[in-house]
């Protein structure tokens, strides 16, 4: 039975006859080392980071790069996260799931400790506080998604000063203020969360409480200032689908020896000691580190300029893989399916999503120079959305999609609309994509069964405006019925009234609305099978 903690690894020769690559350092000795001079701090130590950054570090501690291991800092205490970092001494299992049917297993121990910002432990903020002070600390960065930049009712705070800061982004701001004062001390603030400038959402977040206090006379001006000029808040584009720690994958090490079930807290997150993960895996970051950094380039990650970082995420998210994805969650609902891997065999949504790709979104897409886009999309058509072994669910990605549609579609609508020698009538996919959304929002499959709609945060609004439309009768999607959505730029980045492709849209969804079994007619009629 192997045993997941510091005494379990000791059986080493046990653990490589069942596959498992284990740590290639001394993990005392990097867990001292990251006591005494701490280099990276990482907030949100949820399955993304686990499956890269984490194992990004202990790529660089094994070939000896780097000697302090990551400071991984959880929002807060719970009993199941301590079990689950405790039991097995902050240790971790990744399960990379290749799309030939291969599986790598790796024994991640970067993670030197793991501190709790909101904890009512009073040694919990200390030890950050000590971290943060330290004139070693190179980079802090964040995998919290972009809610965790929502800085909330900050009232309560800003009156109380940083000193008795207690909400998320008031603690961090209070323990820059502490960097600060320990002489103002240089740091990079780096989030690598899946969103549009991202180094703009964290510094926002810091700035409401910095401006907020200098405007009380709580901290200095200068303070803000130090912000401004020896903190750096860098752009990013991170992209690795790590979808929850998933039953199979469990099993797959139970049948190892190794029983890492995972565990549900009171507020639903899943805490598990193992995380399932693709290979293919992406991190272009805006070098601007005014403190150094570890030498992440050895492990794939590209160091850029800004304006690169920003073509790069535009290239992802409104072309070579976000629209593709949203248009299978969407799709794969109203059609049963359970996988999105599985969707990529169906004839339909293949040409679907290859339409949208490469017909619709490589001629106004621009090329980041430091990736591809062709060869970025012909690895996420024919490797990553296929792999039969990524656990990833249609349901899981439909969440939020209201968020989405507008850089996922709209971008591209508008390159159409702006482009002289482009017409956006001339869209076939990406209106298709958009009908098949609002026939997903009546909450009934292709098969006439109800189902349950992802949570998304305009659900109930959207769900009121189409309340009217019904399934097997078309005619209730009249353009008028239709137009207080499709003209609403909020929804879809763009007035498609306006760029004339709420007509084309209205047709589409009318006649996935005929009846049962529609949804795969239309699907036929429009992807000429």
């Amino acid at each position: 039975m192997l045993q997941l903690n510091d005494s379990g690894l000791r059986d080493v020769a046990a653990w490589r006859a069942a596959g498992y690559a284990l740590p290639g350092y001394d993990r005392a000795a990097m867990r001292a080392e990251t006591k005494r001079n701490p280099q990276w701090v990482h907030f949100g130590a949820g399955n993304i980071f686990k499956a890269f950054q984490a194992n990004c570090a202990q790529k660089l501690l094994n070939d000896g790069s780097l000697q302090t291991g990551i400071v991984a800092v959880e929002r807060s205490d719970s009993p199941e996260k301590r079990a689950s970092y405790d039991a097995h001494d902050n240790l971790t299992v990744l399960v990379t799931l290749k799309a030939d049917g291969s599986v790598e297993k790796t024994v991640i121990g970067s993670i030197a400790e793991v501190r709790y910002l909101l904890s009512t432990d009073g040694a919990e903020l200390a030890r950050l506080y000590e971290i943060f002070t330290a004139p070693s600390l190179q980079m802090v960065s964040f995998t919290i998604t972009e809610k965790g930049y929502r800085v909330g009712d900050v009232s309560a705070d800003l009156a109380a000063g940083p000193g008795e800061a207690a909400s998320y982004w008031g603690r961090i701001a209070a323990l820059l203020y502490a960097r600060f004062k320990a002489g103002k001390l240089p740091l990079a603030m780096v989030s690598m969360d899946n969103c549009s400038q991202n180094g703009d959402k964290l510094k926002d977040a810091v700035m409401t409480f910095a401006r907020g206090w200098a405007e009380r006379g709580a901290v200095p001006q200068a303070f803000v200032d130090y912000l401004n000029i020896r903190v750096s808040f860098p752009w990013s584009m991170i992209d690795k689908i790590t979808p929850a720690p998933d039953a199979s994958v469990a099993e797959l090490l139970k049948a190892d020896g190794l029983d890492l079930a995972a565990a549900v807290t009171d507020s639903g997150t899943h805490i598990a000691p193992f995380v399932n993960a693709e290979e293919s895996e992406y991190l272009v970051i805006e070098d601007a580190f005014p403190n150094g950094r570890p030498p992440l380039e050895k492990t794939g990650v590209l160091f850029t300029d800004r304006d690169t970082v920003s073509k790069t995420e535009k290239m992802k998210v409104t072309t070579c893989l976000n629209p593709l994805h949203t248009a299978l969650a969407v799709s794969g609902c109203l059609l049963g399916y359970r996988r999105i891997s599985e969707e990529m065999k169906d004839a339909e949504l293949s040409a679907l999503v290859r339409g949208i790709g490469y017909d619709e979104g490589l001629p106004v897409v621009t090329d980041p120079g430091v990736i591809r886009p062709k060869e970025f999309l012909d690895t996420v058509v024919n490797v990553r959305i296929p792999n039969p072994f990524l656990p990833d669910t249609p349901q899981r990605i439909a969440t939020d999609t209201s968020q989405k549609v507008p850089i996922r579609f709209g971008e591209t609508i508008k390159s159409y609309a702006e482009r002289p020698d482009l017409d956006p009538n001339d869209l076939t996919c990406i209106p298709l994509a958009i009908a098949l959304w609002l026939r997903y929002l009546l909450a009934v499959d292709d098969a006439g069964n109800a189902f349950a709609c992802s949570p998304d945060p305009m659900l109930e609004t959207l769900q009121a405006q189409l309340a009217g439309v019904k399934l097997g009768e078309p005619d209730s999607a009249s353009d008028a019925a239709l137009a207080p959505i499709l003209s609403n730029a909020a929804i879809f980045g763009v007035d498609l009234v306006e760029v004339g492709l709420a007509p084309k849209i209205g047709s589409m969804l009318r006649e996935l609305l005929t009846g049962t079994g529609a949804v795969r007619a239309t699907l036929k009629k429009y992807l000429n099978h």
